[in-house]
This record gives structure tokens, C-alpha cells and sequence, in this order.
């Protein structure tokens, strides 16, 4: 009662609300209901408390032992189903039943002392009454809920937000595009018609080692599969979701359309590692469709099932059973797993990616670098602008996940994922063009380091967030917690790098095939 712990109920895959007014006339509707409440030894009324003046002994706790349960239904003329509920709705209350054996419901309230001592009982009763409305349509039935939820402001703040960090970035990016790298363009061909042989400088210097393979090549070509599957992944299943596909009301159905999404992408993920790590002029074929089957995946699989163990030991019933762990390991090694090698097997066909430069024997020596054009800032500074665009829209998505509130606000989350894709390429190319005229041709693991780097700023937010807004004590809670977030910075760490990657991979094809080169 101390951390305000809710009942949730469920009637019809319903969330049983309980509807009570707030500020300005407005009603508010919470799909759940505390446990009890308690009034400090100062008389102050905490949380639920509020709602009655017959609450008021000081270090006191009263309990919610009775609830009043509405059940609002419309008759259904056409075919056999009788009625459909529309709503669930209840209304907590505390009673001191004179005998617990036979509850009379007496206004008293259940009030449990703090220094009370010795054994208490406790019976808890409900009333169900029923409400014909045929007002409400059963395809508007979770519109009481939604309505209740003032957080649209808040997104169109965050989009416009967003909005003016992408319109920013656009400009930066159009200007290089346009004025600097025409200019280039136009200096370096004009000095090859020219017979005075000039130097060369800036970032046609490095066009014989700019396709140059990076270091662990294999690793590199494994993440970038692993990010292409996420990503369609990703965005298919918000396609959906803003629809209207995957509504709230069909409980668990974002879940199995990403996992079954995610089972069925292996094809393109075996395509993209094979395609890259041929470029790269690796030749271990088998390592390389093991490791995008299985490292990833592996990883994320392993720590899910870590949680599970905990909270198997802790007897929650959020706990998945064996069984569906099974199913889960036979989608991943049955379908997944042979569609990776199908994928990498078409990707291994064809001709490695043509490169519009060729590549020196001997690797050119880079200058020494400034302080912003070393790595580890560029890569530090290249995550903080996708991040500006995305974290409001996380603030919800955390609460929706651990303070049980409703997310369904799917249309403002395409947005932002647009908006996110749109960021971390245009963050990742300015960085990359600065860090070509600084002559520093390495631009393969920085540019998906870059906007990768998104998810270690992800991964503080989520910390930030559990020490400010969740009140969790218990070590198992906490391990929770921070393994669930753990696979969700590995999957948008892949997501947002292959972003970045991609960006900067169609960059750099496009600006040395347009400058002639001898």
C-alpha cells in the first residue's frame, strides 16, 4: 500500500476501470485499483485516501475490501451472440464487516492500525450489477479508456520537437550536398583537365583506400544483418499497428506480430550479411551464416531465458511457460535459422558490390586527427541528436511497459520512427563527410558506432528512469529490469548502426563515382 500497488482485472479482455474525476471536470479512467491506502501519523491523506473523509485516523491503513463492479453491455439483434460488453467499470470501497463469516457491509471503513499486532481477518466482497448501453458501439468500447489519457499535447510537442532537430539537420546536410560537395566536385575535375598538376587534398585524397575492408570485417557484416532484419521488422509491425491491426484490445498482439515478423526476415538478414562480408573480401561463408543465425539472436534468447529462470524462482505468473519457450527456440531453429541460409546462399551467388574507385595495394598513412575528428567524439556527439527526437516518445513506451499505463498512440510512434531513421542518417553522413576531408578513410565501423551510439544514451535514460519513477526494492525486480532493458538497447543498438551504416555506405558510392579519378 506503501508503493500504491494496483489490482488489475480483466473481464472480456477488458481492463475492469475505475473512473474518478480530476482537475477541470474531467473524468479519468485507470485500469486498475489500489490495494488500500494509508494516512501518515501527520493526517495526510496518501494517493487513494483522497477520495474519503471517513479516512482520517492518523498512521492508519484502510483497506479496499469490497468493490462495486458495472458492467456495461449492448444487446446484439443480428446473430446468436446475445449481448457484448462495452465496458467494465468499478468503484473500490472499504468495509468493516461486523462478522466476517457473514458480511453485512456497515459504512465503517477496514482500518488496520501501523502498531497493530496479532492476527487480522480480512473478507473481501463485490457486488456485479448490469447496464444496458446502446449508446456505445463495440468497435469505440476502449474510447472511455483512451480518452481519459491527455497526452496528445505532449506527442505534438515532441513531434515539433523533433521535426525542428530533422529540418536542422536536412539544411546542414542539403548545404554539403549541395554548395560544398558541387563545389569539390567541380574543383577536383577541373584540376584533372588542367595540365598543371596540382595537389590533391581534402576527401579525394583517401579514394584509393576509402573502400579499404574494415578490421573484423565479419563481425561488422554479422551486425549488419542481424539491424536489416530488426529494422523491416520494426517497421512493418508499426505499419500494422498504425492501422489499427494491432490494437490494445487484442492483447499480446504487437509480441507475436514482431516475433513472427522477426522469424520470417531471416532471409534478408543472410542476404545482407553475405552481400557485405563478400564485399569485404571474407571468405569464411559458414562462420558467416552461423554467426548471423545465431549471435544475436543467441543473445537476446539467453537473456530472456535468465529472466524467465528468476521468475520462475519467484513463482509470478509472468512467468513464460516451458512450453512456449520451446516453440519460440523451434520458430527460431526451424524457420528462421534455414531462411538465414537460404538468404546468405542467394548472397554468396552474387558478385561481390562494385565499388566506384579502386582500392590501393598500400594503405595511405592518415594525418594526425584534431579532437573532433578523432573517433570516440564524433561517434559521442553522432547519438545525441536522434536521441533528442525519440525520448519523449520512450518516456511513454517505459511507462506503458512498467507502470502499466495504455500505449497506444501508434500513429505518433511511426512518426517518430521515420523521424529516427531520418536523424541518424543525416547525423551520421555530416560526421562522415567531416572525417573524409580530415583525410581519415575509416568509415565503416565509426558511421554504424555513430548512430548506434543512440542506444548507450537509451541505456542511460532507462537508468535515470528507474531511480526517478519506479519505486522497486526487491534484487529480483531489479535484475528484471535491467535484463528486459538490456535486449532492448542490443536491438535498437543493431537497428539504429545499420541506419547509420546504410546512410553512409550510399554517401560514399555517391560522391566517388561522381569525381573523376585517374
Amino acid at each position: 500500500m506503501l508503493l500504491n500497488y494496483q489490482h488489475h482485472w480483466i473481464v472480456d479482455n477488458m481492463p475492469v476501470t475505475w473512473c474518478y474525476d480530476v482537475e477541470d471536470g474531467q473524468k479519468y479512467c485507470n485500469p486498475g485499483f489500489p490495494i488500500g491506502c494509508y494516512i501518515t501519523d501527520k493526517g495526510r491523506a496518501k494517493d487513494a485516501c483522497v477520495i474519503n473523509s471517513d479516512f482520517h485516523e492518523r498512521d492508519t491503513f484502510y483497506i479496499f475490501n469490497h468493490v462495486d463492479i458495472k458492467i456495461h453491455y449492448h444487446v446484439v439483434e443480428s446473430g446468436s451472440m446475445g449481448a457484448r460488453l462495452v465496458a467494465a467499470k468499478l468503484e473500490p470501497r472499504s468495509f468493516k464487516h461486523t462478522n466476517v463469516d457473514k458480511p453485512d457491509c456497515i459504512k465503517t471503513p477496514m482500518d488496520i492500525s501501523n502498531k497493530a499486532s496479532g492476527e487480522i481477518k480480512i473478507a473481501y466482497t463485490y457486488s456485479v450489477s448490469f447496464k444496458e448501453d446502446k449508446e456505445i458501439r463495440w468497435a469505440s468500447r476502449w474510447d472511455y479508456i483512451l480518452e481519459s489519457m491527455p497526452h496528445t499535447h505532449i506527442q505534438w510537442f515532441s513531434i515539433m520537437n523533433s521535426l525542428v532537430i530533422v529540418l536542422f539537420l536536412s539544411g546542414m546536410v542539403a548545404m554539403i550536398m549541395l554548395r560544398t560537395l558541387h563545389k569539390d566536385i567541380a574543383r577536383y575535375n577541373q584540376m584533372d583537365s588542367t595540365e598543371d598538376a596540382q595537389e590533391e587534398f581534402g576527401w579525394k585524397l583517401v579514394h584509393g583506400d576509402i573502400f579499404r575492408p574494415p578490421r573484423k570485417g565479419m563481425l561488422l557484416s554479422v551486425f549488419l544483418g542481424s539491424g536489416t532484419q530488426i529494422l523491416i521488422m520494426t517497421f512493418v509491425t508499426l505499419f500494422f499497428a498504425c492501422l489499427g491491426f494491432l490494437s490494445p484490445a487484442n492483447r499480446g498482439a504487437l509480441m507475436t506480430c514482431a516475433v513472427v515478423l522477426w522469424v520470417l526476415l531471416g532471409t534478408p538478414a543472410g542476404y545482407v550479411a553475405a552481400r557485405f562480408y563478400k564485399s569485404f573480401g571474407g571468405e569464411k561463408w559458414k562462420t558467416n551464416v552461423l554467426l548471423t543465425s545465431f549471435l544475436c539472436p543467441g543473445i537476446v534468447f539467453a537473456d530472456f531465458f535468465i529472466m524467465n529462470l528468476i521468475l520462475w524462482g519467484e513463482g509470478s505468473s509472468a512467468a513464460i511457460p516451458f512450453g512456449t519457450l520451446v516453440a519460440i527456440l523451434a520458430l527460431w531453429f526451424c524457420i528462421s535459422v534455414p531462411l538465414t541460409f537460404i538468404g546468405a546462399y542467394f548472397g554468396f551467388k552474387k558478385n561481390a558490390i562494385e565499388h566506384p574507385v579502386r582500392t590501393n595495394q598500400i594503405p595511405r598513412q592518415i594525418p594526425d586527427q584534431s579532437f573532433y575528428t578523432k573517433p570516440l567524439p564524433g561517434i559521442i556527439m553522432g547519438g545525441i541528436l536522434p536521441f533528442g527526437c525519440i525520448f519523449i516518445q520512450l518516456f511513454f513506451i517505459l511507462n506503458s511497459i512498467w507502470s502499466h499505463q495504455m500505449y497506444y498512440m501508434f500513429g505518433f510512434l511511426f512518426l517518430v520512427f521515420i523521424i529516427l531513421v531520418i536523424t541518424c542518417s543525416e547525423a551520421t553522413i555530416l560526421l562522415c563527410y567531416f572525417h573524409l576531408c580530415a583525410e581519415d578513410y575509416h568509415w565503416q565501423w565509426r558511421s554504424f558506432l555513430t548512430s548506434g551510439f543512440t542506444a548507450v544514451y537509451f541505456l542511460i535514460y532507462a537508468i535515470h528512469y528507474f531511480f526517478s519513477k519506479l519505486q522497486i526494492t526487491g534484487t529480483a525486480s531489479t535484475i528484471l529490469y535491467f535484463g528486459y532493458t538490456m535486449i532492448m538497447v542490443l536491438i535498437f543498438f543493431l537497428f539504429t548502426g545499420t541506419i547509420g551504416f546504410f546512410a553512409c555506405f550510399w554517401f560514399v558510392t555517391k560522391i566517388y563515382s561522381v569525381v573523376k579519378v585517374d
